[in-house]
């Protein structure tokens, strides 16, 4: 359990600055894994998935963050297909806002809501990786790196959500919720 509090903090910490969307070169799996890693954009986003997955309970700790790669794929091949969405980095911002909110108001609506909403921020998240994709890429190996470190990070919040059950956890789960929120709307004053 410290282990994983430990990577969290770390990771949360040391993560780049969140203009992670500039069309960088996409060299393949370490490229894809260390994205999301490295993007505080990401960072906030999955983790408030996990937190908010374990919070929730049940058959959500499952479905939210297999929801996500699975439709943050579909976004990326809308992306790769010249697909265009509209409002893309301000609407990864807002799912930091909207996600951390979740997190730190303890709020838990219907399975099919959360898997919704999770849902939209992915398409929009992978969509932001499909553009950037340069056709010499290795896609699959960029989306497949991508997709692990996004389910770590996922894991990574699910302990965190699993702190609510001890001395004092409840009050760090609603902070970090609310850091991850904060951290959101100063992530949507740089993207507008």
């Amino acid at each position: 359990m410290r282990l994983k509090l430990t990577l969290s903090i770390f990771l949360a910490l040391t993560a780049a600055p969140a203009y992670a969307h500039t069309g960088h070169d996409v060299l393949g799996f370490t490229t894809g894994f260390m994205h999301p890693i490295l993007g505080l954009d990401h960072v906030i986003a999955m983790l408030a998935v996990g937190l908010w997955a374990a919070l929730l309970g049940g058959r959500a700790i499952y479905a939210l963050p297999v929801i996500f790669p699975l439709l943050m794929l579909v976004g990326g091949a809308l992306g790769m297909n010249g697909v265009a969405l509209p409002y893309v980095e301000p609407i990864i911002a807002m799912s930091g806002v909207v996600l951390g909110l979740m997190v730190a108001l303890f709020i838990k609506p219907a399975l099919w809501v959360s898997a919704l909403m999770v849902g939209i921020f992915a398409v929009f998240h992978g969509h932001a990786h499909g553009v950037e994709l340069p056709a010499a890429s290795n896609a699959f190996g960029y989306a497949a790196g991508f997709v692990i470190a996004t389910a770590l990070l996922h894991l990574a919040g699910i302990g965190l959500g699993r702190l609510v059950g001890v001395k004092g956890g409840e009050y760090f789960t609603h902070a970090t919720g609310a850091a991850i929120a904060l951290t959101g709307a100063a992530l949507i004053v740089i993207a507008v």
